[in-house]
Formats: structure tokens, sequence, C-alpha cells
């Protein structure tokens, strides 16, 4: 597909590990006459991993949407690369963040490697430069094999690996991913997991929505917990997923306990069967 914009700015310098790339400072999100955000405060950094975590509800999503300047705020602000989001241009912020919505549908036929080619929009880069990123990104999340299927005859779970295929193309230092997990297998659960940790490592940050508390004490650098539009809690996976807590956040007895053989935390509903 071709690309269909020229002229481009530049990307922004890479990140030093723990550079502040995203911020909401102080935000209140109203939605439907009510508070869904109410004084929320959070940083993200680079070469970590945060998750989102908290019931239906929450303001898991609304974070996620402020966080990355597609949902406006009723106070506060929310900073990239230290800067308000209202002062940076939409070509500017494509080059700054990527997000995975929790759907993905198109109108019109485009193909597997159309749609992660769309990831490369923002990019004034060369066409070799943009199928290797195209190449890889479609490598990574195993979807190379139906690169010429129609994105619409795709399974759901098929779908979503492409749309996280499109997020890595875009090569941005940020990524903002919503429920990345809840259409996959096992299998490739953990691969999405494992791909935001490389990334991590490569120096990006990565907020990830989850419902699974246990792929997010496994695989988060930081855990905040979500409950009522407030940050209940944000930390370590150790520090911040307890037993008391997560009773409490979800209205639901859970249990924390250590897995046998490697003491990593495993998360479990108390269940009476």
């Amino acid at each position: 597909m071709r690309r269909l914009l020229r002229s481009r700015p530049a990307p922004p310098s890479p990140a030093a590990p723990g550079d502040l790339l995203a911020e909401a400072d102080a935000v209140r999100v109203g939605l439907g006459g009510r508070d869904v955000l109410d004084g929320v405060g959070l940083g993200v950094r680079a070469g970590e991993v945060l998750a989102l975590v908290g019931p239906n509800g929450a303001g898991k999503s609304t974070l996620l949407g402020v966080l990355a300047a597609d949902l406006p705020v009723v106070s506060g602000v929310v900073r990239i690369d230290g800067r308000p989001v209202t002062e940076w241009s939409a070509p500017e912020l494509a080059l700054r963040r990527a997000v995975l919505p929790q759907s993905a549908a198109l109108s019109f036929p485009f193909t597997v490697e159309d749609v992660v080619r769309m990831g490369r929009a923002p990019h004034d880069a060369s066409p070799a430069e943009d199928d290797l990123a195209v190449a890889g990104a479609m490598a990574a999340t195993e979807v190379t094999g139906f690169a010429d299927r129609p994105f619409s005859a795709l399974s759901g779970g098929e779908r979503a690996r492409v749309a996280l295929a499109r997020v890595l193309a875009q090569q941005t230092p940020l990524l903002l991913l919503d429920e990345p997990t809840a259409a996959l297998d096992l299998k490739h659960q953990e691969l999405v997991l494992r791909l935001c940790r490389e990334r991590a490592r490569a120096g990006d940050a990565v907020v990830v929505v989850l419902h699974d508390l246990g792929l997010a004490a496994a695989y988060a650098h930081r855990v905040a917990v979500l409950h009522a539009g407030r940050v209940a809690a944000d930390g370590p996976p150790g520090e911040v997923c307890t037993r008391a807590l997560l009773s409490r956040v979800y209205d639901q007895p859970v249990d924390v306990l250590p897995h046998p053989r490697t003491g990593a935390l495993l998360i479990t509903p108390q269940r009476d069967l």
C-alpha cells in the first residue's frame, strides 16, 4: 500500500531508561454525567511495562485514552515527552505513541499486510525501511503466514494479532494497549506479553490494560490498580497484588500464592466447589 503522506516531523530522540514519557497529573474525566476518573496521577517511564488492572468500570480504558490524547480531560493535565498533549500536533503524536484499541474493524477489503503497513503512515522513511518494519512486526506477532488474506476474513484472535503488528510497525517509544490478550488463546496471550517485555527491554514504555491478574503479576514491572475512578495502588506486583487489596477492589475473595516451582505470584479467585 502506498504511503498517503510524504512530509513528516522528525521522530523523537531515543529515551534513556527511566525517562518519563507520559504523565497524567490530577486528571479528572467526566462521561455520561459522572466522573470516570477523579484526580488520577500516573507516570509512564521508558523501559517498563505498566499494567492497568481493576474491575469493570474502574476507568482503565478511559485512562489509556487520556494518556493517548484521544480523550479530553475536565481538569488536570496530560503530558507526553514533558509537554501537554494539546501542544503536540497529530503527526507529532503519531511518532510518539501508538494505540491498540479494544477492537479493530475495517470497512474496506484490506489485506493483513495492508493493515500492518498503516502503522508506517506517520514516518517519512524509505520503502526499504517500511518493508523491514512491516516484516518484523508481522513475524513477531506470527501473522506472516496469512499476509495476503483479507483482514475481514480473520478470526477475532487473528485480527487482534494483526492490530498489534500495526502498532509495532509504527515504532513509537510509547505503546498503549487496551486488552490486547482478550481474544487470544493461551499461547498467544503469552506471546503478546513477551513482546511487551521485549519492547520495554529495548527502551520503550508499554502501558497495557489487562483483566488477567496472573498475566499482570507475571509480566508487568509495575501494576496500577484502579477502583472507582482512582488509583488504589501503584507499584511492583509483589507490593501491589495483595490478597486484601484485590479482594476489596474486586469485591471477590482472592488468593495470592507463590508458584511452587518458581515462587512467582499466582492470583486466583477463591472458589467453593
